[in-house]
């Protein structure tokens, strides 16, 4: 039978009770971000019955709303917009923003950047840095030493890892351990 060190059962059991108090606020709030008020008001237009009045609503309404987009209190994109983005920023976290990841769009997330190097340079003891075609630019943050240097035009995949590392492929070399600095 083997022997426990006194008080480890508690302390596996605060252990235990800490995570499961924390277990809530690692779950993703699934709910949508509230209508804006603007958008919401010409939503309520279609309440009013008589259709006079209906259509004086949503003209008002309307207005308003092109006003508060031209003042940029409001900005409508598409999904197309939105994929756009996550791709610019793809590297960075930004979980938080319902229209850059989380919520019902995790199916449209990024799960590899395919693209080309537009620069890259040695630094820190024959760690790479490369800048690619949209203009980000990673670090290599592992000791991996790539047989050859990267060149303008070789072939890149970013991809994530684990606990928010991503990796990078250059060339058909082996993977190395890369962050994204701007």
């Amino acid at each position: 039978m083997a022997m426990q060190r006194p008080g480890s059962a508690m302390l596996a059991g605060a252990c235990a009770l800490i995570v499961l108090g924390m277990s809530p606020a690692f779950a993703k709030d699934k709910e949508p971000p509230p209508t804006p008020a603007q958008v919401q008001q010409v939503y309520d237009c279609r309440a009013i019955a008589d259709t006079a009045a209906r259509l004086a609503c949503f003209d008002r309404q309307v207005a308003a709303l092109q006003q508060a987009e031209v003042a940029r209190d409001v900005n409508f994109f598409d999904r197309a917009s939105a994929q756009k983005a996550r791709r610019g920023l793809f590297g960075f976290t930004l979980r938080d923003l319902p229209f850059f990841g989380g919520g019902d769009d995790d199916k449209e997330q990024i799960q590899r950047l395919e693209t080309t190097v537009a620069w890259a340079r040695r630094y820190d003891y024959d760690k790479i840095r490369f800048e690619i075609e949209d203009g980000a630019v990673w670090a290599q943050t592992d000791q991996t030493i790539l047989p050859r240097d990267p060149k303008t035009g070789d072939k890149v995949a970013i991809y994530p890892g684990v606990m928010g590392s991503y990796f990078a492929e250059i060339g058909g070399q082996k993977r190395i351990r890369v962050k994204r600095e701007r």
